[in-house]
């Protein structure tokens, strides 16, 4: 079943797996667009692609959550009350009004005030975020147990955000808080002998969704990936997919994925 909403989509899937891609959005509604600078259009810093890069996914019978909106509309995996989730570190907000460059988003005096940000939140934030519960909720009350998989994408140099290039895939699990260890440590130890690099709870630990809804004792387990976007795409404008480089990446993507669900079923039993 496919829900198409004007805020996002779900596919409701069969597995205990909910894929959730927050940033895929690439919608600037008129409204806001009109009072954004010339960055805004070229929305950069878009998680490009990722659902042909998990097109697979559905396939395998997992739910995929999809957003629609631009995240430089409002960050769906920023809590609801804007507080940094790295405190001291240079990040963008719940309505961001810089790219991850440091570029202004909006012309001079046209940053939404606190009414027009508790409007984002009530059109577009609330609508994914009760989506995503709602769909945690009815996986669970079918197999006992659910996996959710936050995937997220972002330039491999960005030395405003981190030192040097990125490692390939970057996961995040709150260090530790938000899957079993038995889970991350199995996903992990398939990308051994891959040829991509990889880090656990680095510059990346996790982001509100993963934090949020994260609750191994209540048997969700959420894992983020972060992938370093020169994996599978051109990271300048036009941010072109790029087929030969993402079928090196999709099937360890989809061995990741199913190797999480047969640890979550063994720690379900």
């Amino acid at each position: 079943m496919t829900l198409d909403t004007p805020t996002y989509t779900l596919q409701q899937g069969r597995l205990p797996l909910l894929i959730s891609i927050p940033h895929l959005g690439t919608e600037l509604p008129p409204e806001f667009a009109a009072g954004m600078s010339d960055s805004a259009p070229i929305k950069q810093d878009t998680d490009w692609h990722l659902d042909r890069l998990y097109g697979f996914a559905a396939g395998l019978g997992a739910s995929v959550l999809q957003a629609k909106v631009s995240r430089y509309v409002i960050d769906l995996n920023r809590p609801p009350g804007g507080e940094s989730l790295y405190p001291g570190q240079t990040t963008t907000g719940l309505c961001p009004t810089e790219t991850f460059r440091g570029e202004p988003l909006y012309e001079q005096a046209q940053a939404p005030d606190a009414a027009q940000q508790a409007d984002r939140l009530a059109r577009y934030w609330r609508p994914y975020h009760d989506a995503l519960r709602t769909e945690l909720d009815r996986l669970k009350a079918q197999h006992g147990a659910v996996l959710l998989w936050d995937a997220h994408s972002i330039a491999s140099m960005l030395p405003r955000l981190f030192e040097g290039k990125l490692p390939d895939l970057n996961f995040g699990t709150a260090d530790g808080r938000s899957c079993a260890p038995a889970i991350i440590e199995r996903v992990v130890a398939e990308v051994g002998g891959s040829g991509f690099s990889h880090v656990v709870n680095g510059r990346f630990k996790g982001g509100y969704i993963t934090r949020h809804y994260g609750s191994p004792a209540d048997r969700v387990h959420a894992i983020q990936l972060e992938m370093g976007q020169d994996l599978y795409m051109l990271e300048d404008p036009p941010f072109s997919y790029l087929e030969y480089k993402a079928t090196s990446v999709q099937p360890l993507l989809q061995k990741m994925l199913l190797t999480a669900l047969s640890e979550l079923d063994r720690l379900t039993a």
